[in-house]
């Protein structure tokens, strides 16, 4: 099928189920560094029944579908994508409460939950209060600040997979490392999370909260678009060096720029899209960023970006 004829089929299909896709959506509106092309097709389900079925129809035609949330751990191609885009937002967002057990949604927003589950007197999120992404897009990297995870308090994770079916997966099987869980390498959409959180004080952890709020505002460059930290902090460099971004400082490197992006100089293990950044300045900064690293230090940094090229190749980089 060519694109028309994919266009023809697919918006006849998802108005029998009630809505219909944006056509050419710009994705640099849909990601938190604002870079990237157009999507052929970007789509926003209103349940997981919606989620179901979209994900049938594009695997029996064939056709390059990728998941997301608020995109903050993604890089977009500047040719955007050449397929089905499926966001999973706040319409997929409902939040249980029972005792110290939490069940949620993956597309609710990382902060609002840390911020539900805190005022209802539970701790065991407060590191995450300021992650700009969605529950699903954090259990997929297994997110986390403040030297912890999200995976210390995951229970179980639901998915539904390319043909539909629904899977619950413990803990145990998720695979989970540092930035990293089985849901990466996974045909599967993460549907809902169950965590297992403790009893602690509203006060203690509103105050946590708050102190973790004001310190990003004080050391990350967040009037400017960008994906958070871009190198992970992996044990050897941290136990070896220092921090990714203390090393780039280090080395000189704030302010580094190609194109519209440049190394913060607020902080150097962000960086920021100055204006009409485009991800091919991205990646060339990136790799000038590894070369100086490799070759003063001798070590080798790994991002915790994903780049999500026009075919669907979805690669870590």
């Amino acid at each position: 099928m060519n694109n028309l004829e994919i266009q023809t089929v697919l918006t006849e299909y998802l108005r029998e189920q009630g809505f219909i896709p944006m056509i050419n959506e710009p994705l640099r509106n849909h990601c938190t560094w604002r870079i990237g092309g157009p999507a052929d097709f970007l789509v926003e389900p209103p349940s997981w029944q919606h989620v179901r079925a979209i994900l049938q129809f594009t695997h029996e035609y064939g056709i390059p579908a990728v998941v997301i949330g608020k995109g903050s751990n993604l890089l977009f191609d500047d040719e955007g994508f050449r397929g089905i885009v499926i966001k999973i937002g706040r319409k997929l967002s409902r939040l249980t409460i029972s005792g110290t057990t939490v069940t949620a949604e993956s597309g609710i927003s990382t902060p609002r939950l840390a911020h539900i589950v805190g005022l209802a007197g539970l701790a065991g999120l407060e590191h995450t209060v300021g992650i700009p992404g969605t529950l699903g897009g954090l259990v997929v990297m297994n997110g986390g600040s403040q030297h912890k995870t999200i995976s210390n308090v995951i229970v179980e994770v639901k998915v539904i997979d390319i043909h539909g079916a629904v899977h619950t997966i413990g803990h145990d099987e998720c695979n989970f490392s540092y930035r990293h869980s089985i849901f990466q390498n996974a045909d599967s959409i993460v549907v809902e999370v169950k965590m297992e959180l403790t009893v602690g004080r509203l006060d203690e952890i509103m105050t946590e909260m708050l102190q973790i709020l004001r310190e990003r505002r004080r050391k990350f460059p967040l009037n400017m678009p960008n994906c958070g930290s871009v190198f992970k902090c992996t044990q050897e460099l941290y136990e070896t060096l220092a921090p990714p971004g203390a090393v780039i400082e280090k080395l000189g490197l704030k302010g580094l720029r190609v194109g519209d992006v440049a190394v913060s100089a607020r902080h150097a293990n962000f960086i920021v899209n100055r204006a009409n950044a485009k991800a091919r300045d991205v990646l060339s900064l990136i790799e000038m960023i590894r070369e100086r690293v490799a070759q003063q230090i001798g070590l080798s940094l790994e991002c915790e970006i994903q780049f999500v090229e026009s075919t669907g190749v979805i690669t870590s980089l």
